[in-house]
């Protein structure tokens, strides 16, 4: 049986993720789970020895970071947990992904302070506590042989019950570097008289540039599916 301690902690996650979808909210720019892996989620969940922590179904993002030497302050301009469909009008995908259209780019200047947007694709990534290190390995190596590399124990959790100090719950991570990637695309100057507040989003890449990054991460999401299915039958013998 799992020690109490993991029983505790995934009856919580479960009362969470039960929530209305009017009423759920995560720490994830969108809010809540991504509707691609909600079925996987549950399966996952549904096993006894499992429960997950966070999860993102892969992504394409838009962020402009936050002020030099400041906590946050960053703020997205445009996420998709799905492939973009790319617009045929010339201009329209620098509008798509929350830029200005200007026909020009440029470059910000030595003199003054300015923060990047980047373009990013992210893939798929869980954490899922488990009951023991048995059911631990087996989501290691479920990820591992799906293509998912950089996947192991995240950390060990100590039991919350002092009758039951043992045994630790682990925490897995399900995740790949290797799909991801991060562009520089815009910069906005800060006007320091002005305390700080940013000016026009001023990009540095063309329409057409955008429009091959979408379709550099839009085959992304592709194989990123393909190894999410590989991943959900290794573990759990679905597809």
């Amino acid at each position: 049986m799992p020690p109490p301690s993991f029983a505790d902690r995934k009856a919580k996650i479960l009362t969470g993720l039960n929530t209305p979808d009017d009423q759920y909210q995560d720490l994830s720019p969108k809010g809540s789970v991504d509707a691609g892996i909600r079925d996987l989620i549950a399966e996952i969940n549904a096993s006894p020895d499992y429960a997950t922590t966070s999860s993102c179904a892969g992504r394409i993002a838009v962020y402009l970071e936050g002020s030099k030497g400041a906590k946050g302050g960053g703020k997205w301009l445009y996420t998709s947990h799905d492939p973009i469909a790319v617009p045929d009008r010339p201009g329209e995908v620098i509008r798509m992904l929350g830029l200005p259209e200007r026909g020009d780019c440029s470059v910000p200047n030595d003199s003054v302070a300015a923060r990047f947007v980047h373009f990013k694709f992210e893939p798929l990534i869980l954490h899922i506590l488990t009951s023991s290190l048995i059911p631990a390995q087996k989501v290691a190596t479920a990820a591992m042989s799906a293509g998912f590399r950089e996947s192991g124990i995240n950390s060990v959790l100590p039991s919350s019950s002092p009758q039951h100090p043992l045994p630790a719950t682990p925490i897995v991570a399900v995740r790949s570097s290797g799909l991801a990637f991060d562009c520089i695309i815009a910069y906005v100057e800060e006007n320091v008289e002005s305390g700080g507040a940013e000016t026009t989003v001023k990009p540095m890449v063309t329409d057409e540039y955008l429009r091959i990054l979408v379709g550099v991460a839009n085959e992304r999401f592709k194989t990123n599916a393909e190894r999410t299915a590989r991943f959900r039958k290794a573990l759990l013998g679905t597809s």
